[in-house]
């Protein structure tokens, strides 16, 4: 028999009687629920209020930084001939830039015909197409000599085109190698016309043949060519690459040192090497000339130092030999004065000795007149921006402290309503902006100064008369900047100061906000733990109740079955 259950035996529902007073027994801990819910609602609600500080401080933090109102606007008359861009601080004034020479950039020629030959005799029976080393590889397919289609394999020698040409043309075009040129020279004695629309095979533009209307064609170019992607022992260079033996080649550009390898490198391997080091030259090579060049990535009259260290790629690469093309320094003058220099066609200080101004030339042999001054638009949305989260700040205060009525005429508190510590937070941001500054020197000593106001019914602020703004900003500056920056006495500082103080400083977090909300935080911590104890009580209570009627269900059923036994012995009469 399971005693456990209610009423079982006596008949008694006892368990809804032990969870009546098991509730009972917990109203305190709901009690206790419904206070943590209200601290926190609190906690959370200074947690909003902090974070809106927090951005209301970076506004602060931009009107209190002097660089905000010396910043510059640039205007120019012509954004094709120059640009310009303006640093705080910068000079204010009219100027003209005439562009007499814009800068470019040094570059260096290697010499020509890097590329080995095709072929260094005019036999040229062993030279397959396929590994031939022409700029280009050659694809398969057909070509079309005066009206007669070739077939073209990549297994073909050069000879075996120049017989099939002849074949095909009845001997009327003839093929031939010049090794001294490096050109293939086709002959007929009437016109050749090279070509046709269902041409499959790119030969003819591999070999650089091209229709003059005449019976004697030539490659416009020498063919041999290096190639870029094999090792560079395998490059086709006119001058083998050597690497000292060891595989430890190395080089060196404006002093800084390119490593490689003949035999695990390639040309490409190696010039994407120099690009991405820090020598400030690109380097490239053209296969149309079969040279390679270094190009400074900077402009300015300024040369190319190199030397091979151990191997020859320089030499190999005609590099060493080759020809600096120098470049141009930019020629300037500014408002007709006397002619300036600057490596690089972007103008800075260093040559213009105005600082802070930072200007672009874009057109040679033309004049732009720039004007700089003082950005009074950024200072006044700065002041703006500082404004909004102000208000945003009392208007989450308020949120927070007010009561409200609904239409029943019942009236609500907010839920920090009894708060001072919110009200104080509102009540010295105020005094903090909009009280006048004392200890400045000038006749602009607050907010008031500058056409900002407050009214008694809240604590916000408003740019009530932007006419008075627009005019300090442009006639008192200084004095606007001293309001706002003074180290001991300005507007931003003390209000940055009021607000390290109540959120903390982010090096020191604390502050008396923070603190607010740790205390917060340890009371529902408390809680809790109060909640957890009362809770283990209940419990205990209810588990002994349940033992009791548990052992009230045993009783009633021995004495039961004792009264069932008597009976089954004695009889009832």
């Amino acid at each position: 028999m399971d005693l456990g259950v209610s009423g079982l035996s006596s008949g008694f529902d006892w368990r809804s009687l032990v969870d009546q007073i098991t509730s009972v027994e917990r109203a305190p801990e709901q009690r206790m629920r419904t206070e943590q819910g209200t601290i926190s609602q609190r906690q959370n609600a200074y947690a909003n209020i902090q974070t809106q500080m927090a951005s209301l401080q970076t506004q602060v933090t931009a009107l209190k930084d002097p660089a905000l109102f010396t910043s510059r606007t640039v205007s120019t008359s012509d954004a094709t001939v120059g640009t310009a861009t303006a640093d705080p601080g910068a000079p204010l004034g009219q100027f003209a830039f005439t562009f007499q020479q814009l800068a470019t950039a040094a570059a260096l020629q290697g010499t020509a015909n890097s590329g080995r030959p095709l072929s260094s005799t005019s036999n040229v029976s062993g030279v397959t197409l396929a590994s031939a080393g022409f700029a280009s590889s050659v694809s398969a397919g057909t070509i079309t000599v005066n009206g007669k289609q070739i077939t073209i394999a990549t297994t073909d020698t050069l000879q075996n085109v120049f017989d099939n040409i002849a074949t095909a043309t009845g001997g009327s075009v003839t093929g031939s190698y010049d090794p001294a040129t490096d050109k293939i020279n086709l002959s007929s004695a009437g016109e050749i016309v090279l070509g046709s629309a269902t041409d499959t095979s790119n030969l003819l533009s591999v070999a650089r043949l091209y229709n003059n209307g005449t019976g004697t064609v030539a490659s416009t170019s020498a063919l041999g060519a290096v190639q870029l992607t094999g090792t560079l022992a395998n490059a086709n260079l006119a001058t083998a690459v050597t690497d000292g033996g060891s595989g430890a080649g190395s080089f060196q550009i404006n002093g800084v040192t390119i490593s490689y390898s003949a035999t695990g490198d390639s040309i490409q391997n190696v010039l994407d090497r120099i690009n991405n080091s820090s020598a400030g030259v690109t380097a490239s090579y053209d296969t149309l000339n079969d040279r390679f060049s270094l190009t400074n990535k900077t402009t300015g009259d300024v040369g190319v130092a190199m030397q091979d260290v151990t191997g020859n790629f320089l030499a190999a690469t005609g590099l060493s030999g080759g020809t600096l093309t120098r470049g141009k320094n930019l020629l300037y003058q500014i408002n007709g004065g006397d002619t300036l220099v600057s490596q690089s066609n972007t103008i800075t200080a260093a040559s213009s000795g105005l600082t802070g101004l930072s200007v672009n030339a874009l057109k040679e042999g033309a004049t732009v007149n720039l004007s700089v001054g003082t950005d009074t638009a950024k200072i006044k949305t700065a002041i703006n921006n500082f404004i909004t989260e102000f208000n945003k700040t009392q208007a989450i205060i308020d949120t927070s402290t007010a009561s409200t009525t609904d239409a029943q005429g019942k009236v609500s508190a907010g839920i920090l309503a009894s708060e001072m510590d919110a009200t104080d937070i509102a009540s010295k941001l105020r005094s903090g902006a909009y009280n006048q500054t004392t200890g400045l020197n000038q006749t602009i000593k607050g907010l008031a100064d500058l056409g900002i106001t407050t009214n008694g019914n809240d604590n916000n602020l408003a740019l009530s008369d932007s006419t008075a703004l627009d005019t300090a900003l442009q006639t008192q500056l200084s004095q606007v900047q001293s309001l706002f920056t003074d180290a001991t006495n300005g507007v931003a500082t003390r209000l940055n100061n009021y607000i390290n103080q109540t959120i903390g400083d982010g090096a020191d977090v604390t502050g008396t906000l923070v603190d607010k909300q740790t205390g917060l935080g340890a009371q529902i911590t408390a809680i809790d733990q109060q909640v957890a104890d009362a809770e283990r009580l209940v419990l205990a209570n209810r588990q002994r109740l349940i033992d009791s009627f548990v052992a009230m269900e045993a009783a009633s059923a021995k004495s039961k079955q004792q009264a069932q036994y008597l009976t089954q012995r004695f009889g009832s009469g």
